[in-house]
């Protein structure tokens, strides 16, 4: 069967298919009180046709004269955005007539540039975002989280948390976007470098002293029924005031937490009395585990810090570690003063918060069964999908 379109595609463009191009781009470009709206789309539908069958060089002509004319007809902006980055990047960087379907069937349909070009945009709503979190390259997603006018969900924010356990150089631009809530900033502090967990540790650590205070009373009320129901007892654990395990010494063969640390210096730090000293600061095993094998060392300052113990014995722990304290030449070593500059500037309230938040998401949702399966794995609806301590859990613990 004969194609129609073959001789338009065979035939030399004449002079009047030129003229006609360029006529219609000047009604199609015309500002809006020039032009009826109806008049605009059908000389954009006539236009469009034209553009299937146009050299590369008039396509980019027109995207270059409709690059600020938001008027357009979409229609034409969509073909334009999907042409070739040469042609596209005229109207991805300018115009402001696309809407969020557009930019995100642009961004799935485009290549690496097209996606690089939406992330720079003045404006990049939710939606777009959300998908460039998940599948955009590094460079398009790196141009998204320093870009002010992107929009990012927290369904965004969570795929980049996820993303950049792979990638740590997404992590300094996570922490520095408003979006980012404190319980995603916590579970990625495990894997960013130094500058990014301290700043996590400045920022999106809290107090809870009016939390404290709110529910003071049902701390009383759960001692009354003996902290009988698992769910009042999980939640109060991210509240409750107090970090060290008072109970714990009676079993312990230590006399107090600091009579633990001084052992770890004596004998060194085998797994039983990293327990113990986790027991006695009040952290589960797996809490405490994740702080004294963490190569970082910040979270050890903000056992200290949380528990009270002075700041002598972070020498102390440091050498049962069997970590250095000096460089060759004699000089602190950079990792112990990096810690000990940490211990410094936490307060005790917000250590203790942090202590407990990393004991509640590691511990309470640390099971080989949840971390073996992953989130898509879930229902929609399903509990797993919106709790953040087995979020935090999968995303420090699981792969």
């Amino acid at each position: 069967m004969e194609n129609p379109l073959e001789p338009l595609q065979t035939q030399p463009v004449g002079r009047a298919r030129t003229a006609l191009f360029r006529r219609l781009l000047d009604l199609v470009a015309m500002p809006a009180s020039r032009l009826a709206h109806q008049d605009r789309h059908m000389v954009g539908d006539i236009l469009l046709e034209m553009l299937f069958h146009a050299e590369e060089s008039d396509r980019e002509m027109c995207a270059r004269r409709l690059a600020d004319h938001r008027e357009a007809p979409k229609r034409v902006l969509r073909y334009l955005g999907q042409c070739s980055y040469a042609v596209a990047r005229h109207v991805l960087e300018h115009n402001e007539g696309f809407d969020a379907c557009d930019l995100r069937e642009i961004s799935m349909s485009g290549a690496a540039d097209h996606r690089l070009a939406v992330a720079q945009r003045k404006q990049v709503p939710d939606s777009v975002c959300e998908y460039l979190a998940e599948f955009a390259e590094i460079p398009a997603v790196k141009a998204m989280l320093a870009n002010n006018g992107a929009i990012l969900p927290e369904q965004a924010i969570d795929k980049l948390i996820l993303r950049s356990r792979d990638e740590k150089s997404l992590c300094p631009l996570l922490v520095e976007r408003l979006e980012t809530k404190p319980s995603q900033a916590m579970a990625m502090f495990w894997w960013s470098d130094a500058v990014t967990r301290r700043k996590i540790l400045q920022r999106h650590a809290a107090d809870r002293l009016e939390v404290i205070d709110t529910c003071r009373d049902v701390f009383e009320l759960a001692a009354e029924e003996n902290w009988s129901d698992p769910v009042t007892r999980k939640a109060l654990q991210l509240i409750e005031r107090r970090q060290r395990n008072r109970g714990a010494i009676d079993k312990s063969p230590y006399d107090s937490l600091e009579d633990a640390i001084n052992a770890s210096a004596l004998n060194g730090l085998d797994s039983e009395l990293a327990q113990e000293i986790g027991y006695l600061a009040g952290l589960k095993p797996v809490t405490a585990a994740k702080i004294l094998s963490d190569k970082g060392g910040e979270g050890i300052a903000v056992l200290f810090k949380g528990t009270g113990v002075s700041r002598d014995f972070l020498p102390v722990l440091w050498t049962g570690l069997k970590r250095s304290l000096e460089t060759e030449d004699g000089s602190l070593d950079p990792d112990f003063a990096r810690v000990a500059e940490i211990y410094e500037i936490m307060t005790v309230a917000k250590a203790q918060t942090t202590l407990r938040y990393w004991n509640w998401s590691l511990s309470t949702a640390y099971s080989p069964s949840a971390l073996a399966s992953t989130m898509e794995d879930e229902p929609a609806n399903e509990d797993s999908n919106f709790s953040s301590p087995q979020r935090t859990a999968r995303l420090v613990f699981g792969r």
